[in-house]
Order: structure tokens, then C-alpha cells, then sequence
């Protein structure tokens, strides 16, 4: 159950069902969300979006701010699916490529050849 608040703005249906459709998309990813929480605030004529959503493994937040209500609530939506598709896919990121050494370089052999060719 997502919790939608606002204060100058009436919640109606179809404001409802856009912000659920945002988290629907969120949702397929399998993912459990935990106290989704939208708050709509108007301030003069620009509206601002902000939503915070508990995973497990830690909580998503985004704001937008829009003219247009429905542009600002699938900008907030984009934002957290990128968020959680970041939190998803962090495991499998290659941050850092390790240097795999070849074992006839650093074998004993490299330091027989150099011993032989000061020796003579």
C-alpha cells in the first residue's frame, strides 16, 4: 500500500493510479518494498514530488519539481527505478579488473637466468 499525502492538493483517482503505475514498475524487479511514501506539494504553479521507498537493503528517495503534476511523478519514478536498478546490479559491477600474473614470469626460472649471465 503506497501512502500518497498532500496538503494544498486534492489526492483524486487518477493522480493515484499514476503514482501506483510508477511503483508497479519498480516492483517488477522483484524486490520487496518496504513504507512507500509519496508527498505532493504545490508551490505556486510548479509542482514537487517527493517519495521514499524502504528495500532491504536500504531506502531510495528522489524529488522532482514540474509545471505539469503527471511530468513530475514519472520523473520521481524514473529516478528511484534508476536507483534500484544501481542498488540490483552492484554485485554484479566490475569495479576493479585484477591483473592476473602468468606464473613462467615470476617463476624461479627469472631469477636463474640472471644469476647464469652475471656468473660468467
Amino acid at each position: 500500500m503506497i501512502k500518497i499525502t498532500s496538503k494544498q492538493l486534492e489526492v483524486t483517482t487518477p493522480i493515484r493510479e499514476r503514482v501506483e503505475s510508477r511503483f508497479d514498475k519498480l516492483a517488477r524487479h522483484q524486490i520487496h518494498l518496504i513504507n512507500p511514501h509519496v508527498i505532493i506539494n504545490q508551490e505556486k504553479s510548479v509542482f514537487k514530488i517527493e517519495a521514499s521507498v524502504g528495500v532491504p537493503n536500504g531506502e531510495l528517495f528522489a524529488q522532482a519539481k514540474h509545471d505539469n503534476l503527471y511530468a513530475a511523478i514519472t520523473a520521481v519514478g524514473q529516478k528511484l527505478e534508476k536507483q534500484l536498478n544501481r542498488l540490483i546490479h552492484k554485485p554484479e559491477a566490475q569495479r576493479h579488473i585484477s591483473l592476473e600474473t602468468e606464473p613462467e614470469i615470476l617463476g624461479t626460472d627469472f631469477d636463474e637466468q640472471y644469476e647464469e649471465v652475471y656468473a660468467a
